[in-house]
């Protein structure tokens, strides 16, 4: 070590033969170097520090050659002779002594370089002190300091650690956060294992980099002869500084961990609550031992993971419990529907309310109903967390039993807002019920505040269906509005009917009209395969995340090939109520299309339409309509209008300004036959068109 520009001496001529009282004090000698007779004058201090008796030294520099290794005395030469060469007036170095004994021990020199008038060098004037201490002290204070950035350095990364498994929600994701490049790496070490304690064995869960994998040690037992049994067993953790302790302790692991270079390792039992949950190892290639500051910072690493990682294996345990029950909740299996595809889907929030609680009470079903009907439901309970999803069981029991029991729309509506109300819970749901007539095609859709249902066309467009709904279920009830408008639409065969939870729907930043365009844009680009299109939307859902469940029915009319012979659809129209009535009319629409009646349709569209207006302005009670195929000797198409009255109906002539008095005439004209049938206390008016 050099030391140019050092600060220059200040002494008198003969200050060798007088030597300073405060260089003595601080242990320095002093040396005299004649340039002219090369001779070397050095005071009793300095044959000290260069440990060569006076006896033994005769002046001539060649003579310290005995004390000074070749390699340190070039350095030195070579310090000097630049400083006399480019003009200098002083010099230091640091250059390492050989004593009499053979150790080597630090010396540093300052030279001061005496020039004549010419500039000509004549002399150098200098000390020369023992170093040993001084470099050892700086030695270690370097090291201390390399210590204590490198305990600071690591100090930060566990913070950093710490921080990213306050994310982390299940076990993989603890193992991800140590193995990502904030992770254990930048704690130095080469290799990482971690172990889970289960049923008195630990079973390995992270190895790593890959090839590092011992065979035989995916699952052992506590008490065989392996470090992270050791540390689970006795609870404390295990530092070994070196290959020899790391072959002494584990003779049957060492063999296998030879090919990685391992020089120590740390091996932290995870303890949570007072018991072992697992254990982790970090083995380094580049160390030998451990700082008590370094094992504090390992120690406290290990306490931090095995917090989270407990935290994970209870969200794991609980997400299991609550998705269990969620599927319990929804149905096993969908029944098989004659006349349409169906597919449903359900996928759970990304991100849920309370640890572990990631269910939520959205859900589905399909009800098969009498007469080639059948239900289809969406519902949402408020909230994620469990209650909701009991609620939800509850609210989808109690539907598919008011649909079986033959209600209509409607009223299986207002009485589930009824049941909801009643029950022990502050939740609202809200729900779609759309019930269809896959013979005609003809659907009633009801709505408690939920989105409207989405109709996908044969061609591949898709549109919104507008439905004018009531109050969610359970609030209904409680403000007593329980009006449920019933929504009627035709489902042509090969369109399809699609019913989902505002999840499908919401988007981060947007309100709910962009997220139904774009979930039309969606449906549209499609599939038309059912079971491919909801796989496309839940995709797209679990592509865009968030925080909200999502639960998605499709329901596709099959396109049929021929109408069975006994085909029959049947309406009850109520006096009065005009809904019932335009139900009728999309009825009788929907079949003579989906049967085939061809060039007929309008003719029997109007007949119907008359006879059904005939039987509630001519008597008090309701009107029973039915439609039906019959075959024989040519295929026709029967209508039916039932009402309670015995009076039988009769033609009358109407004037030129009259509205009414055609009826009958018009039926006459247009049939092919039609007649009257006494059915108990009333009577049935019949007519019949024969279609190709």
């Amino acid at each position: 070590m050099a030391e140019r520009g050092a600060s220059a001496l200040s002494v008198p001529e003969d200050w060798t033969a007088h030597p300073d009282p405060i260089l003595a004090l601080n242990r320095m000698g002093s040396f005299d170097w004649d340039l002219d007779t090369g001779l070397v004058h050095m005071d009793a201090r300095a044959h000290e520090v260069f440990d060569i008796l006076p006896e033994d030294y005769d002046g001539r520099p060649e003579t310290l050659s005995s004390r000074v290794p070749p390699p340190e005395a070039g350095r030195l030469d070579s310090v000097v002779s630049r400083a006399i060469k480019d003009g200098s007036e002083n010099y230091g170095a640091y250059f390492r002594v050989r004593c009499r004994d053979g150790t080597l021990r630090w010396t540093h020199t300052q030279g001061y370089i005496r020039r004549d008038r010419t500039g000509r060098p004549r002399r150098v004037i200098g000390i020369v002190r023992d170093a040993t201490q001084e470099l050892a002290d700086l030695e270690a204070s370097s090291l201390r300091a390399a210590q204590d950035e490198a305990v600071r350095r690591q100090t930060n990364v566990v913070q950093v650690i710490t921080a990213a498994l306050a994310h982390a929600r299940s076990v993989q994701d603890v193992i991800d956060v140590l193995k990502d490049t904030h992770g254990v790496r930048h704690l130095g070490a080469a290799s990482l294992v971690m172990g889970l304690v289960e049923a008195g064995r630990i079973r390995l869960v992270a190895e790593g980099p890959a090839g590092s994998f011992v065979p035989g040690t995916r699952v052992t037992r506590i008490d065989e002869p392996y470090p992270m049994s050791d540390v689970v067993r006795t609870l404390t953790p295990r530092f070994i500084e070196s290959p020899e302790e790391f072959a002494r302790g584990y003779p049957l692991l060492w063999p296998h961990l030879t090919g990685l270079n391992i020089t120590s390792a740390a091996y932290l039992p995870l303890i949570a609550q007072a018991r072992p949950i697992g254990a982790m190892g970090l083995l380094y290639s580049d160390r030998h031992g451990f700082s008590d500051e370094e094992r504090t910072v390992l120690v406290a690493l290990g306490s931090s993971i095995a917090q989270s990682m407990q935290r994970a294996m209870l969200y794991e345990q609980e997400k299991d419990l609550a998705q269990g029950l969620q599927q319990a909740m929804l149905p096993r299996t969908i029944p098989s529907v004659p006349g349409a595809d169906v597919a449903v889907r359900y996928r759970s929030a990304s991100a849920g309310g309370a640890l572990g609680r990631d269910i939520g009470g959205d859900w589905y079903d399909v009800i098969p109903l009498p007469g080639g009907r059948v239900g289809a439901v969406i519902g949402d309970v408020q909230g994620h967390d469990t209650h909701a999803a009991a609620v939800m069981g509850q609210l989808r029991i109690v539907l598919r039993a008011y649909a079986a029991e033959g209600h209509t729309p409607a009223t299986v509506m207002a009485r589930a807002s009824v049941f909801l109300h009643e029950l022990d819970t502050d939740r609202f749901a809200t729900c779609l019920y759309a019930e269809a007539d896959l013979s005609t095609g003809v659907v009633q859709v009801v709505r408690a505040g939920h989105i409207d249902p989405l109709v996908r066309r044969t061609d591949g467009s898709c549109r919104r269906v507008p439905v004018e709904g009531g109050l969610p279920l359970g609030l209904s009830a409680e403000f007593g509005r329980l009006e449920y408008p019933v929504t009627t639409l035709e489902l042509d065969p090969g369109q399809t009917l699609l019913l989902c939870t505002d999840g499908l729907v919401e988007q981060p930043g947007a309100d709910l009209s962009d997220g139904m365009r774009a979930l039309t844009a969606l449906i549209a680009a499609g599939p038309d395969d059912v079971r491919g299109l909801a796989n496309l939307l839940i995709q797209a859902a679990e592509a865009r995340g968030g925080d909200d469940d999502v639960a998605l029915l499709l329901l596709r009319r099959r396109v049929l090939d021929n109408v069975r012979a006994g085909a029959r659809l049947q309406q009850h129209v109520a006096p009065g109520d005009p809904e019932a009535l335009t139900l009728a009319r999309h009825m009788t629409r929907a079949a003579v299309r989906a049967w085939g009646a061809g060039e007929r349709a309008d003719e029997i569209e109007l007949v119907a339409d008359e006879l059904i207006t005939n039987a509630l302005m001519h008597t008090e009670g309701s009107a029973i309509v039915t439609l039906r195929v019959l075959t024989g000797s040519d295929r026709r198409l029967r209508v039916e209008v039932e009402d309670s009255s015995s009076a039988l109906p009769r033609r009358r002539e109407a004037g030129e300004s009259g509205v009414s008095g055609r009826g009958l005439l018009l039926v006459d004209t247009l049939t092919d036959v039609w007649g009257v049938e006494a059915r108990g206390g009333g009577k049935c008016v019949w007519c019949e068109f024969v279609i190709p």
